[in-house]
């Protein structure tokens, strides 16, 4: 039997996350290089998601950003999947 899948986590949005890197929970700034390094995650992914040209990462990814930011994984990030079924966030949906 093969493991099940890692929950993924979409980016609110780019501008955001560059919000809350500006002001984190503990008043300070952080630099998308010390997020990274603090987060666990490659620069370029932290660069790509600010930019949009990735918008999701894994639970464990999206989990360590949002502490170091110190918020909660909701504010920065919206589920992909709910009971099984995939989710697409309503700026992906295309009328």
């Amino acid at each position: 039997m093969s493991e099940p899948a890692a929950a993924l986590y979409a980016v609110v949005s780019g501008d955001r996350l560059k919000l809350l890197m500006e002001r984190t929970g503990t008043g300070d700034g952080v630099t998308s290089r010390e997020l990274a390094e603090a987060a666990g995650v490659a620069h370029g992914t932290i660069g790509a998601l600010m930019s949009g040209a990735q918008r999701v990462v894994p639970e464990h990814k999206a989990r360590a950003i949002a502490a170091r930011l110190g918020v909660d994984l909701l504010v920065l990030f919206i589920p992909m999947e709910r009971a099984g079924r995939t989710l697409v966030p309503a700026q992906q949906v295309v009328a």
